[in-house]
Parts: C-alpha cells; structure tokens; sequence
C-alpha cells in the first residue's frame, strides 16, 4: 500500500473536540473553514471544485474516496474550492476506464491538504447533534494550543460574504451566439453545470460578476435573467438583492438557485437564517406543492430562508418545501415571472428529478417574448 507509514493529522473543532487521522500522500499543512459533511456516495469532484463549498472543511460520509479517480470534464470550476478534505478511506489507486487522473494527483495539483483515516461516522454525528463550525486540520499535531489560537481568529461563516471570492472578473459568454434566446446570469459563485443545462435549452449566457448592476444586465437586452448558487451568507449581498428586486419589479423572467433563491427571498423582504447543520448531498426528499409529485435532489446549503415570514408574505408562494424538515425548498413571486429554488436541478452529481425547472424557467421566456411582441 502506498504511503505505509503516514504523516499523522488531526481535526480540531472550534468547541476544542479533536479527531485523529493521517495525512493523504504525506502532505504536510494546516487548513481552516467551516466543518460540514456531504452525504452523497459519488461526484466527490464535482463536490470539490463546487464554489459554493468556498471556505468549507468537506467531511465526506461515504467510506471510500478517490477509488474511481478524476476526469478533466467533471469540474464545476477551475479550481477546487473546499480549504481541505476529510475522508475515512483515501483510494491512491483508482480503476476506471473514463479516469485521467488520480484524485492524489488532482489535489495536489490544487495544493490542497487531505486527511484520512478519520473515524467520519462518528464526526458526522457529531456535527448533527452540535452543527457546523469552524475547525482546522494540520499535521502540527504536537501544536494544539497553538491551532487552537490561530481557530479562534477565523471569523464565522455567519454574516461572511464569499461570492466576491470565487465570481467572475469580468463578464463572459457561455453557449450559441447564435441560440434562440438569451439569459443575463449574476455569477455569486456558479457551477459550470447550470450554464451546461442552459445552453443545451438554446439558451445564450452572458455571466455577470457577482456586483454588477440591473443597468448593466439589462443593457445587453436579454430575455431572461438569473441569479446563481454560490457561497457565504446571502445577507451581505446588498447590490444582487437590489437587481432581484428590479427584476422583479418589472415583471421580467427570473430563476434562482440555492443562494439565488436566498437573494430573491431577502429581495421580497424574507429574513434568511444559518441552519444547524446544512442540507448537503445528493438523495434530499423534496415535495412539489404545485403538482403533488416528490423529488430526490441534489443540496448543498447552509442557510435558509424564514417559512413564518414567507407564508406571511402575500406576493410570495411556497412551491416546494424539503421534506426531511419542513423548510422552503422553492418559491414563486405571485403575479410576476419570477422563481426560486433552495436546491440544485442541474445536479452533477446528483439526480435529475427537478431538470424541469430550466424548462420551466424557459416556458417562462417565451411566454413573456409572445406578450411583448
């Protein structure tokens, strides 16, 4: 077996709880975020390079990773974006046809610090019963008091804005040029999937950083427009809750996903709230209130938005709500083209239950470019 005799590591939560592992490929380093774990059995890539995890320790629940390896076409950015891995089995070895590398390659590649060997049973129960929090992992394990000081200085997840951190410089096209229709996407930290999911919809997107103005959308004349997934709490965002609400108020085609959902929630005057312990993996029980059919999704989420303050709420409706819990998994602005969903339809990885929504959100442009012809 490769790397007999490994590097020993440790994970130390915020609240002084520590777990013992082994540094992947003997990788010295120390690495700090938000602990939360995923539950999905495969697409730890896709996981990985997710901008949505900015700034996350990633705890993977499935006891096995890296043993189908990686492939250059399963990114959803282009870069990793988790601060550090948290696995039990770590597979240096892969067997698949499709692979073009090993998972130890890519990470390196990424300077990214692994550590296995970790008992991620018990450190997912305990972060069900005690939630998310800041943590640290580093082979400096003869230095606890030390991380422990360094711990203490991360700022917490809550009231933290990251988009700026992984959106987009400068405005870009994603598709046809020569597509039917065209979407203005607000880029707080979006998987290549969505655009993926768009342009095979004849969809042409021009994705915006994640500060632009409505005025600056708007100026490309495009038929729809949308806010994308991302990191951080939505809160901050103050300039993409401003282009939700003008959106919104001028009646144009609107979809958001996960953060996007959020910043269209806070633009109708809905509170959000970071949850105990997140929504993250991709077999989540969702309920479509419209039509009364379930759905297994894809998540990945550490805030949600207040179901008081929605049901509340006269403009809003709720149209999907997780099951697991009772939150709002989907929302409609009545009387206004405008939808949002907490989870992911496009998946990678995941299921495909809710790829409908892009059709739905489609049907949603040509009905507004009939009206307005």
């Amino acid at each position: 077996m490769k790397y007999q005799s490994k590097k020993k590591a440790l994970l130390l939560l915020a609240d002084g709880t520590i777990f013992y592992g082994k540094a992947v490929g003997n990788k010295e380093g120390t690495a700090f975020g938000e602990v939360c774990f995923n539950t999905g059995m495969t697409g730890y890539q896709e996981i990985f390079t997710d901008p949505s995890y900015f700034g996350q320790l990633m705890v993977m629940a499935n006891a096995h990773i890296g043993n189908y390896g990686v492939n250059d076409e399963e990114i959803e950015s282009e870069s990793v974006k988790i601060s550090g891995l948290i696995c039990k089995n770590f597979s240096y070895e892969y067997s698949r046809v499709a692979a073009d590398d090993s998972l130890e390659n890519f990470l390196n590649n990424n300077n990214l610090l692994a550590i296995s060997d970790v008992d991620t049973r018990a450190l997912v129960s305990y972060i069900r019963d005690n939630g998310s929090m800041n943590a640290v992992i580093s082979t400096d394990v003869d230095n606890v008091e030390g991380l422990k000081a360094k711990l203490a200085e991360v700022p917490n997840m809550n009231g933290l804005e990251l988009s700026s951190k992984v959106s987009t410089k400068e405005p870009y096209y994603f598709g046809d040029e020569n597509a039917t229709y065209k979407v203005a996407a607000l880029d707080l930290g979006i998987k290549k999937n969505i655009l993926r999911n768009l342009a095979s919809r004849d969809v042409y997107v021009k994705v915006y950083p994640y500060d632009a103005s409505f005025e600056e959308m708007q100026a490309w004349n495009p038929d729809g427009y949308f806010l994308s997934n991302g990191p951080g709490d939505p809160e901050p965002l103050s300039k993409a809750i401003q282009v939700a609400k003008e959106i919104t108020d001028r009646k144009l085609p609107l979809f958001g996903i996960c953060l996007g959902h959020q910043i269209l929630a806070l633009s109708q005057g809905i509170s959000t709230y970071k949850m105990h312990n997140g929504h993250r993996g991709i077999n989540h029980p969702v309920k479509n209130l419209l039509t009364g059919k379930g759905e297994i999704t894809s998540q990945n989420h550490g805030f949600a938005i207040n179901r008081e303050e929605t049901e509340a709420n006269a403009a809003v409706e709720i149209t999907h709500v997780h099951l697991n819990d009772n939150t709002v998994a989907g929302i409609r602005i009545k009387d206004k083209n405008c939808f949002s969903v907490q989870y992911h339809p496009e998946a990678s990885p995941g299921p495909h239950d809710a790829s409908y929504l892009f059709d739905q959100f489609l049907e949603n442009i040509k009905q507004q470019k009939l009206e307005t012809a």
